[in-house]
């Protein structure tokens, strides 16, 4: 039942979204009659043909304090608030949350295979495939980023080449850029080792640490399937995890 949902919402049709709508309309039909008969300006007056409705607000809470963006976003920017590194490079992530953390305090170079045409102080923007960083020269990024973004390389999701190999190349390209003492953020889904064709691989954790293992591993950190952040966590812990976050800090070895 699940997948079929993702397949109805992948052609922009959520059947459970409609129905907790739907039953809303009779709330918002009420508040505009009250509206109505309370008067207003002539400028604002209540025209039924002028409706927006509004049907998933009414219960809202002031804000959302959960999901693997938001604990994922904050985790990394802190950490490179932390260390304060004098250039930071990023891989695919997304600019409407952590480098907009990141551009609060330093310049933020974004390579990312999609187009970007609005231009934002502070942000220097590469549209290039980032699978190879055939442009960055060896061990020469002191502070470098991928937060959810290699799980789609290879996928064709973003008009990238399909290439079952590429998030696997992508990771020994990130370890490769890496200076000595050089720090880089990983964010990755982890849990039970598996594919969902085109949205996203979901990684192991020790497929990951494996990749990676020409690097040091600082700390780990995990957002959970019930959408829990755990600092300071171990990787084993959320091998069974269905959908979880896996927030990874590596360090360059000196040698």
């Amino acid at each position: 039942m699940y997948q079929f949902l993702q397949v109805l919402r992948s052609f922009g049709l959520d059947p459970v979204k409609f129905a907790r709508s739907a039953r809303m309309v009779p709330r918002l039909l009420r508040d505009a009659r009250a509206y109505k008969s309370l008067g207003s300006p002539a400028s604002l007056t209540l025209k039924y043909a002028s409706l927006y409705p509004c049907l998933g607000d009414f219960q809202a809470t002031a804000g959302d304090f959960c999901g693997h963006y938001f604990y994922q976003d904050l985790w990394a920017a802190k950490c490179i608030y932390s260390n304060r590194p004098t250039r930071h490079v990023d891989v695919g992530s997304r600019i409407d949350g952590f480098v907009a953390h990141l551009l609060t305090f330093m310049p933020v170079t974004v390579i990312d295979i999609r187009p970007l045409s609005t231009l934002i102080e502070g942000l220097t923007f590469v549209q290039d495939d980032a699978t190879h960083l055939s442009n960055v020269a060896d061990r020469s990024l002191e502070s470098l980023s991928s937060l959810h973004a290699i799980e789609h390389f290879g996928l064709g999701r973003y008009g990238d080449p399909v290439d079952p190999k590429a998030c696997f190349i992508a990771m020994d390209s990130m370890a490769r850029v890496l200076a000595p003492r050089g720090r880089l953020y990983i964010g990755v889904p982890i849990g039970r080792q598996n594919l969902a064709f085109n949205a996203h691989r979901v990684f192991a954790p020790d497929t990951i640490l494996t990749q990676f293992s020409s690097l040091t591993l600082r700390s780990f950190s995990a957002v959970d399937d019930a959408n829990r952040f755990h600092p300071n966590a171990e990787p084993s812990e959320f091998a069974s995890c269905q959908y979880a976050c896996g927030l990874f800090e590596f360090q360059g070895k000196d040698s």
